[in-house]
């Protein structure tokens, strides 16, 4: 065939039908995902309308969906209470920092020795590692109360931070310990070939690798410290020490102990706000590719 033939001859288009179907599916797909948002959107959106209604309207039985004039007396309640807000988010801040540090500091090492490096009994140091998650951590309060007011730990930021990374290590150990374990061999004998050491080829190869995977660590401790309620109640006996969902208890008491819904509602909007910002500022690294840093 000539050049000139081959030059004109048509281009391949897909048929009508099977664009057609192509488009079905992918409405379909919409459709469904569109309900899983609104699914999922719904409670929030209520609580939302529920901060902004009066308290008496909130707490109405049947209640209304919509507000019949805005009220912002909830919000009120809740920046007000005690303490005052700033107090708690700060306290709540403090302990979810110092957990992710906690996490990460003990995690990368963990995860990193138990994927690359040859050890011992690797597999089953590995196992034991695991066997937490098998204990209802309710379990271990009371034990860990005692022993941390020993050590004066306890009612301490510190202490609390200890708390929830003895909780989240497990999750975090295994998260990145599959991390390492996917990353290309190549690329660490490539370093090992230059005269990197151990730490610098975790420092220059295998932390850019696994980038994502120390965001989900990161997003997981934070998520679980942030909303962590039991383990503040008992190790925190103050209210300056208090962390925001044990203010979300205080703040719902009404009168003659009824629940005022309102101020809760206004409290759950306003706790959420962190867990949304800290998703959003960090949501690029967690869906970007396992090996993004080191391709680069």
């Amino acid at each position: 065939m000539s050049a000139d033939a081959t030059a004109a001859a048509p281009a391949w288009r897909p048929s009508r039908a099977s664009r057609f179907a192509v488009d079905r599916r992918a409405y379909l797909v919409g459709a469904i995902l569109l309900v899983i948002v609104v699914v999922m959107l719904f409670p929030v959106v209520m609580s939302l309308l529920s901060s902004v209604k009066t308290p008496a309207e909130a707490s109405a039985t049947p209640p209304n969906y919509f507000p019949s004039h805005l009220s912002f007396a909830n919000y009120v309640k809740v920046f007000s209470y005690q303490a005052g807000l700033g107090t708690y988010v700060f306290n709540s801040l403090a302990v979810a920092c110092l957990t992710i540090l906690f996490c990460l500091v003990l995690a990368i090492p963990a995860g990193y020795g138990l994927a690359r490096l040859r050890l011992p009994f690797r597999e089953v140091l590995f196992l034991i590692l695991l066997l937490p998650l098998m204990i209802p951590y309710q379990a271990l309060l009371t034990p860990l109360y005692l022993m941390f007011s020993s050590w004066g730990l306890a009612n301490t930021y510190v202490g609390l931070a200890v708390v929830h990374t003895i909780l989240q290590l497990p999750f975090s150990v295994y998260l990145l310990r599959q991390s390492f374990e996917a990353v290309p061999r190549e690329l660490e004998e490539a370093a090992m070939i230059d005269g990197c050491g151990n730490v610098r080829v975790l420092w220059s190869i295998f932390l850019p690798s696994v980038r994502p995977g120390i965001v989900t660590v990161v997003l997981f401790a934070f998520i679980a410290s942030w909303n962590e309620f039991i383990g503040a109640l008992i190790f925190m006996n103050q209210e300056t020490k208090f962390t925001v969902p044990i203010m979300l208890v205080g703040v719902r008491l009404g009168h003659y102990g009824a629940i005022d819904w309102g101020a809760l509602q206004a409290g759950v909007i306003i706790s959420i706000i962190p867990c949304f910002l800290i998703y959003a500022l960090l949501q690029k690294y967690y869906v970007s590719g396992l090996l993004a840093g080191a391709i680069k």
